[in-house]
């Protein structure tokens, strides 16, 4: 293949903490705000054909959220839109649609636009009110549950009914990673995103948001808020979050974040014709599943199914920089042990530990982590990968361009 579809454009905004400074923000206008700055940055307007944007935890936004998201930004009402979840993967994988549609001649769409990327409010999900059994068909008291939807929808193993860290606890167990490891870990990443915020290495990604603060105040939020919250001094006293024994915490586990990633996808030929120079060529991706209590260790597997896909026939060697979602610090370092790299090519400007993981953002915004990290680095090819629940896990390499 030729003429590879290309990321012309990526915006994404800053992250915030779970009920922190985007709470009044709904998880489709995030998604707005992040669609506007991606388009903001091509030189000239171009007509979106289709839209593809992940949303994980769509239940009380209504109807159609990537609509909402597309609508808000101010795009054509004949717009294409779908939301996709797959849950930690959702981001990644509308990339992969719109690649998909741009390679599909037969629906003769390879010289269209492509709006990817996704938005999460975890903030905002809803609680679930729950009738149980027969009781609602008779007069007197009823029993009720009341569910966590973030917590139901986004970090709960339906099959094996556990907390998704359970999983993590288990594949620190298989691979014997030890506490001291997983801490190590999130220290480094979070003083690597610490470094990156500080150095500026977002800014041109991040769109500043308007918000308001608890008091009432208004004010602009243009930088992550999750890198400056930890407690170095207070990681390695804290308990372990889902089992004891255990080695799994708070701290060297992803947070709870809001936030939203855009980006704008189209063939190599379209970009040229528009006059745009693109970002990176998409140049092969895949996905692949195993057992759901083994989700942590997939996107290994995904990394060389998109290998596989490569025209140029790649080896892992040949790529430069990865980066890998860290839905918890032993799912990169579970990884990295797996496909044997180096830690100082793996999540150069933090992960998900540390700069927060709207789950329905992140596959995009790792996306955009490493165009930059190949920017930086004057460096060439790069993998993200990001594991999901149910056993699955999505990867894409990327040639700068």
């Amino acid at each position: 293949m030729t003429d590879f579809p290309v990321i012309v454009s990526f915006a994404r905004t800053p992250i915030a903490k779970f009920c922190g400074s985007m709470q009044s923000l709904s998880a489709s206008q995030l998604g707005s705000i992040a669609i506007k700055g991606a388009l903001s940055k091509l030189q000239e307007d171009v007509k979106v054909y289709e839209a593809f944007m992940g949303n994980v935890l769509t239940a009380g936004q209504g109807q159609a959220p990537c609509r909402q998201a597309v609508i808000g930004a101010g795009l054509s009402n004949n717009t294409i839109c779908t939301t996709i979840n797959k849950v930690c993967a959702s981001g990644m994988k509308s990339v992969m649609l719109s690649s998909d549609a741009i390679r599909a001649s037969s629906r003769n769409c390879a010289d269209k636009v492509y709006l990817a990327g996704g938005f999460e409010s975890m903030t905002n999900a809803p609680h679930y009110l729950f009738h149980r059994g027969e009781s609602k068909k008779k007069l007197g008291h009823i029993s009720i549950s009341l569910l966590d939807g973030c917590l139901h929808d986004g970090l709960w193993d339906v099959y094996n009914d556990q907390h998704m860290g359970i999983c993590a606890e288990k594949c620190a167990k298989d691979y014997s990673i030890s506490r001291d490891e997983q801490d190590a870990y999130a220290i480094t990443s979070y003083q690597r995103a610490q470094k990156a915020v500080e150095e500026g290495k977002f800014s041109q990604d991040i769109v500043p948001v308007s918000v308001v603060s608890e008091k009432g105040e208004k004010f602009i939020l243009d930088k992550d808020e999750e890198p400056f919250s930890v407690d170095y001094d207070k990681m390695s006293k804290l308990r372990p979050a889902f089992a004891s024994p255990g080695s799994v915490t708070a701290a060297n586990s992803s947070s709870l974040n809001d936030g939203a990633a855009a980006m704008i996808v189209m063939s190599e030929a379209t970009a040229k014709n528009l006059g745009f120079s693109p970002l990176a060529r998409i140049i092969g991706y895949g996905d692949a599943a195993q057992l759901p209590q083994d989700f942590t260790t997939t996107p290994t597997l995904a990394v060389h199914e998109a290998l596989k896909a490569c025209s140029s026939k790649l080896l892992l060697q040949d790529i430069e920089y990865h980066e890998i979602n860290e839905a918890f610090a032993v799912v990169a370092l579970a990884n990295m042990r797996l496909m044997n790299l180096d830690i100082s090519r793996v999540n150069v400007y933090g992960g998900s530990v540390a700069l927060g993981h709207p789950i329905g953002m992140s596959g995009a915004r790792i996306l955009g982590n490493l165009i930059k990290v190949l920017e930086d680095k004057d460096a060439t090819i790069g993998c993200a990968s990001i594991c999901n629940g149910g056993g699955g896990a999505s990867a894409m390499i990327i040639e700068r361009m």
